[in-house]
């Protein structure tokens, strides 16, 4: 098995941190977004977005879906912060689109909310992650538009999250669901439902800050030690310098305005981009 150790509990901000429709826009100039480190390349073709709504676990979900026309494509999956689904989740959704993939922004609390205070985002993200069964119907509904998309190769399919999306969709992944490759950022690894063998299937990369608060070293060890017993390759990056937050841009403003231990840093956003486009090269191509 094949596993780098390269050097989030805590709080609520950790584990915490039908029919549809449709409206389609061509994006003809493409730049790069604001909070996306990655830069579009000179010859990508148009950029479609489109904002849909669909049904999960009795509530309508507002998603958003980034592809390129052509040929089918692995599909991804990206889960939002514990702030709800926001431009970070759009832009990352972006970011995977101008890598060849069709990419669908997750709306895990419906309606598309979003928190304006930690004290709401804990308490949306715990209603979610304490019902694990609904979480699952959720993130299994936004797998179904993503797949209905005729770009999508349905055989093909990952999953990113930040934070709070981070633990979702490596418990989605612990709890069996079909993905081929997952990816989490400055995610929690003391799950809800924890890797096992012959349950958890697909591989899985965590790219986590090495000074994050969040993240206790007792719950690494536990995380690997049952990640190793699964069987299944997995590999664990701590980025020297980094703490909770590192890929959005907005992490500054946040920790400052509520005094979390939130910060951008651009090394630590590119490098793991950087490894997630390794990984998916590797699983999902």
């Amino acid at each position: 098995m094949k596993k780098l150790l390269i050097i989030l509990p805590a709080i609520m901000l950790l584990w915490s941190c039908g029919s549809s429709t449709s409206n389609t826009q061509v994006e003809t100039t493409i730049e790069k977004p604001e909070d996306v480190a990655e830069v579009a390349p000179s010859n990508a073709s148009e950029l479609i977005t489109e904002e849909i709504s669909y049904e999960a676990d009795g509530v309508t979900m507002k998603g958003f879906i980034a592809y390129k026309e052509g040929e089918k494509k692995p599909g991804v999956l990206v889960v939002h912060e514990w702030w709800g689904h926001n431009e970070h989740a759009r832009n990352k959704a972006k970011a995977l689109a101008e890598l060849g993939y069709v990419a669908i922004a997750v709306d895990m609390y419906g309606d598309g909310k979003q928190a304006a205070h930690p004290n709401d985002a804990g308490k949306f993200a715990g209603m979610v992650m304490k019902n694990i069964d609904g979480a699952k119907a959720r993130f299994e509904s936004a797998l179904v538009e993503l797949k209905k998309n005729p770009n999508v190769d349905s055989e093909k399919i990952g999953a990113i999250g930040f934070c709070f999306g981070g633990s979702v969709v490596m418990t989605m992944a612990n709890m069996g669901m079909d993905l081929d490759a997952v990816a989490a950022f400055h995610s929690g690894v003391a799950l809800p439902v924890m890797p096992k063998k012959d349950k958890l299937k697909t591989p899985i990369l965590v790219c986590n800050g090495a000074d994050d608060p969040f993240v206790k070293e007792e719950q690494k060890v536990t995380f690997k030690k049952m990640m190793d017993d699964s069987g299944v390759e997995y590999k664990y990056i701590d980025y020297p310098g980094a703490v909770h937050a590192f890929t959005n841009p907005g992490a500054d403003a946040m920790g400052e305005k509520f005094s979390l231990p939130l910060a951008y840093n651009k090394e630590a956003d590119e490098q793991s981009w950087n490894e997630m486009k390794i990984f998916f090269e590797k699983y999902l191509n």
